[in-house]
């Protein structure tokens, strides 16, 4: 009895985290109620509840989810080379497989704004952030004595944030202007630019 209870927790958890992000992408972050969300993924608020504190923590799974994601296809797309590190193959491999999902981005934004009005919010936003980066400096740490980084960048950890930067770069001009293969071309360059110099 219990195993099922769980699954059907679980079950209902992922339903509400698809729900949100559709009602998220459609609506922006801020405009959004739980009951809105319960509406749409069919559960009543007692099921919300059960699940989630509130919209924050909800966002936050939705965002661990997604950084999961993205850290799994960038740690994966690196790991090819084994300790020897082709920088130009690796940097083509993380911009065909990294997600670069408009509607994500929107519900992303939307929510960094929020948390930049919310000193706790900012906090766990940052350690998440801080997750992803960590993922990529360790794999270029890895590397390092086999693959020569760009000396600008300092060490693995300052490769990183460079990574990210221009990842959030190329994604806030996709924001924009909604062109998903020329973002992917430009990270690439940027990418190759920044780890080659």
């Amino acid at each position: 009895m219990a195993g099922r209870v769980t699954r059907r927790r679980l079950r209902t958890r992922a339903n509400l985290l698809d729900a949100a992000f559709s009602v998220f992408a459609a609506k922006g972050f801020g405009h959004v109620s739980i009951e809105e969300i319960c509406e749409a993924a069919g559960y009543t608020r007692g099921a919300f509840y059960s699940n989630f504190d509130g919209l924050d923590e909800l966002f936050f799974a939705l965002y661990a989810e997604r950084a999961e994601l993205i850290a799994e296809q960038v740690s994966g797309a690196l790991a090819l080379d084994g300790p020897d590190l082709d920088v130009t193959a690796a940097v083509d491999r993380v911009a065909d497989v990294l997600l670069l999902d408009r509607d994500w981005l929107l519900v992303k934004t939307d929510f960094l704004v929020h948390a930049a009005r919310d000193p706790e919010v900012a906090r766990c936003l940052l350690e998440h952030r801080a997750r992803l980066r960590r993922a990529i400096a360790d794999r270029l740490a890895r590397a390092r004595g086999h693959t020569r980084l760009s000396a600008v960048l300092g060490d693995a950890e300052g490769a990183a944030h460079a990574v990210v930067a221009a990842y959030d770069g190329v994604t806030t001009r996709l924001l924009l202007d909604r062109d998903v293969a020329g973002a992917r071309a430009w990270l690439k360059q940027l990418l190759t630019a920044l780890l080659t110099g």
